[in-house]
C-alpha cells in the first residue's frame, strides 16, 4: 500500500470523509465495510483509518474484485456489517423525481 496522507489522497480523489463519518453516525453503524476499484485500493488503509478514527467505529476493507455500484460482495452477510461504503472513478447522480442513474 501506498504511504500516502489523506490529505494527500484527497487531492487525487473526491473521499467525501465528511460526508461517510456523517452517514456513519446517522446510521449509528458500528461495523463498515469500505469496497474500493483496483486504482484505489493502494489508499484503502490510509481512508480506513481516517474513517474508524472519526466516525468511532469499526472498519473492514473488501479485498475482492468490485466492478461497479452492482458489485456488493455476497458475503458480506458473514461479516455483519451494519453498512457498507463503495468508492468509485465516476460520478453518479440519482434523480430522485425520475428515479434514473445517469453518470457525470
Amino acid at each position: 500500500m501506498e504511504n500516502k496522507t489523506i490529505n494527500e489522497i484527497s487531492e487525487k480523489y473526491d473521499i467525501e470523509i465528511d460526508k461517510i463519518v456523517g452517514n456513519i453516525m446517522e446510521n449509528k453503524a458500528k461495523k463498515v465495510l469500505l469496497q474500493f476499484p483496483e486504482g484505489m485500493k493502494p489508499y484503502s488503509t490510509t481512508i480506513a483509518d481516517e474513517v474508524e478514527e472519526r466516525a468511532g467505529c469499526e472498519v473492514f476493507i473488501w479485498i475482492g474484485s468490485c466492478f461497479g455500484a452492482c458489485d456488493v460482495p455476497l458475503e458480506v452477510e458473514k461479516l455483519g456489517v451494519d453498512l457498507v461504503v463503495q468508492f468509485g472513478h465516476s460520478a453518479w447522480k440519482y434523480d430522485l423525481t425520475n428515479k434514473n442513474l445517469s453518470t457525470n
